[in-house]
Formats: structure tokens, sequence, C-alpha cells
């Protein structure tokens, strides 16, 4: 991966806590933090929060004086050892690591969301709790959301046209989400009317230069219509067997097009 330059992000250090920031943010990001503990607190706090879905609530909130609408999202383990590790990570290295690959995600022209900083808390045995915060995406809604029928200004099959679109740039650029599911897809209309599908949870992405891209999109797509299944068995929601399979065998068919081989 491509490192990043020092001047990327600018850290400064408060009574019990780390902030990383883009410039424009360091001075705002570690006010908040002195005034209220944590930022994920300060989040949780402001008037009306909007709470997204996720391992906890993700709010939604604005930066003081810019009143720039921002995500803020506390970092939790996954998987099987999550209820051992829960919030504590050693260090802030994969904080550090989902901006870079946001960065690098834009460079190659792949839509993500713009991780703007983060901050980490001293927890016990020299672990930290983190809090990052990214640029709030307005009228963007999940998949998952979308084919539970909650959003009907967006067509279920224009929206997996558009995940497809998305997978193939992934898949282009050897891009490989070992977390793909539902909710980690944002699909927005765009001025023009046309939806763009984002990839967010960048943190665990890792680029796979040993496949061919066409391994890399079976690799992707496997994940996420695991997902898909998984989704309408706990909500019931309108993927029957046949749109998953159908979904599953026109992406495999674009993975053998001439422009992801």
């Amino acid at each position: 991966m491509r490192v990043i330059s020092p001047t990327a992000l600018v850290t400064r250090h408060v009574v019990g806590a780390d902030v990383s920031a883009i410039p424009a943010l360091a001075d705002t990001l570690v006010a908040l933090v002195e005034a209220h503990g944590t930022l994920y607190e300060w989040a949780a706090e402001q008037p009306q929060p909007r709470a997204l879905r996720g391992r906890a609530p993700v709010y939604v909130a604005a930066l003081p004086e810019t009143r720039t609408l921002v995500v803020v999202r506390h970092a939790w383990h996954g998987g099987l050892l999550a209820p051992l590790t829960g919030d504590r990570f050693r260090g802030t290295r994969r904080a550090d690591r989902e901006f870079a690959t946001s960065l690098r995600l834009r460079s190659l022209g792949i839509p993500t969301t713009d991780v703007l900083g983060f901050a980490s808390y001293h927890a016990a045995f020299g672990l930290r709790r983190v809090d990052v915060v990214s640029r709030f995406v307005p009228d963007a809604f999940d998949l998952g959301t979308i084919a539970a029928g909650l959003v009907p200004d967006i067509d279920r099959d224009d929206a997996l046209a558009a995940t497809h679109g998305l997978l193939a740039r992934l898949a282009m650029a050897r891009v490989r989400h070992p977390d793909l599911n539902v909710k980690n897809v944002l699909l927005r209309r765009e001025v023009g009317g046309s939806l763009t599908a984002m990839i967010i949870d960048v943190d665990v992405v890792r680029w796979d230069s040993a496949h061919t891209p066409a391994h890399v999109m079976r690799d992707n797509v496997t994940r996420l219509i695991r997902s898909m299944r998984k989704w309408r068995t706990q909500f019931g929601c309108d993927l029957s067997e046949d749109v998953v399979e159908t979904f599953a065998r026109d992406a495999t068919a674009m993975a053998l097009t001439e422009t992801i081989t």
C-alpha cells in the first residue's frame, strides 16, 4: 500500500487520548474530545442525532462552526473473538489503515466514504478504544435497506445493477473485501438520476495482486451473496433465491469478460 505523507494527518495529544485528523479539522476534533470525553459521546449528545445501524449505533452530527455533517463510529472487533476483544485494540493501526485505504480507493475511482480522522483513548493493559469520523454521504442507503423495500425511490434491481458496477471496479483494482455484505454497500442517486454504489468499512480491504481480477470478483461475489441469503432469512425481504442466483450468475459472467480478465 502507498505510504501516506506525514502531512496527510496531524496528531494531537490530549489527556487520555490522541486525535489524528486532516489539518483542517484537527483543532475542532481536539476541542470536542476535551469537552465531551470522546467523539462518540459528543455525537450521541447532539440534538436528535441520526442513528444508523451497525454493531452499535453510528451517529450523524454537525461539526461546530462549519456545520459539516459527519458520521462518528465507535470501532468494534468482529469475528469469533469479538465477545472477548470487544472494542479494545492494539494501537491505532486499524484506523490508520482505514484512512489510507479510503485515500487509495478514491484515487482509483472506487467510490467510498471520505475518512476525516479518528481519536484513540487509553484502555487497560496498554490497549486503545477508537472512534472514527468520516464525511456523511447524504441520501445514501445500504443495499440491505433497499432490498427490504424501505427505500421506495430506489428500485431493487437498479440497486443490484449498480452493485455489479462496484464489484467490477473492485475486481479491476484487485480489491478483496473479506467482510463484504449488504450493509457495507451504499447506494445514492446522482443529480442525473443514475445510481452509484459505494463501498464502506474499508479497514479490512486487501489488495490481492496474486490473483486475477476474475478470481477476486468471484471471491467478493461469494461473500456478498452469502450476506444476501442471511439478510433474507433474518428479515424476510424480497431477495428470492432466483434473484440471488441471477445476481451471482451475472457477476460471474462479468468476471469472464475481457474488461475484467
